[in-house]
């Protein structure tokens, strides 16, 4: 890939990662964890301080609810979902070839950075390397379930931010990585 392309890609990711006006009502990306619904911001006392925290429902099947710190989130990764026009490019970017480090103890490393980043293009990179290498050899059961979460993440994300099944995400994500250069 050229490098004028990779800069496209960084900066398209710096600037979802920079829209950060959280607000009760928005959806947003909580770092490993996937979309979420911000339903309220609350006072909490935090070892006597008193804190504000968005208190966060997870949209996944897994629910869950989330308290984050509002002076932490943009730090920890929280971020607005993309927008719809920033689903071409992620899906382009998984279209990419990449090559994952040679040996496992590396990989493992590089790709927890990927997938804590809150980066849609990081996760992206992670599916993109994990799917490669899976087509050569087999992954190993930490590599299979970063591979799953990763793709689960991005699926979420994709569903959510065009508004369909996720299903429809998946297979949208499943068509981009078969059309690899």
């Amino acid at each position: 890939m050229s490098t004028q392309r990779l800069d496209d890609y960084a900066a398209l990711d710096r600037r979802v990662r920079s829209r950060a006006s959280l607000t009760v009502g928005n959806k947003a990306i909580y770092p490993g964890q996937g979309p979420c619904l911000i339903c309220s911001v609350v006072k909490k006392t935090v070892d006597s301080s008193v804190m504000m925290f968005y208190q966060m429902t997870v949209l996944d099947d897994s629910g869950g609810e989330l308290f984050v710190p509002v002076d932490k989130a943009r730090a920890i990764g929280v971020r607005l979902l993309m927008k719809k026009s920033e689903i071409a490019p992620l899906l382009t970017h998984l279209k990419k070839r990449t090559k994952a480090a040679d040996n496992w103890k590396q990989r493992a490393t590089d790709n927890l950075k990927l997938l804590t980043s809150g980066s849609p293009f990081d996760l992206a990179e992670v599916v993109a390397s994990l799917t490669e290498l899976r087509d050569t050899r087999t992954l190993t059961l930490g590599e299979s379930g970063t591979l799953s979460k990763a793709r689960r993440l991005l699926i979420c994300e994709i569903s959510e931010v065009m508004d369909q099944t996720k299903t429809a995400a998946e297979l949208q994500l499943d068509k981009a990585l078969t059309s690899r250069k």
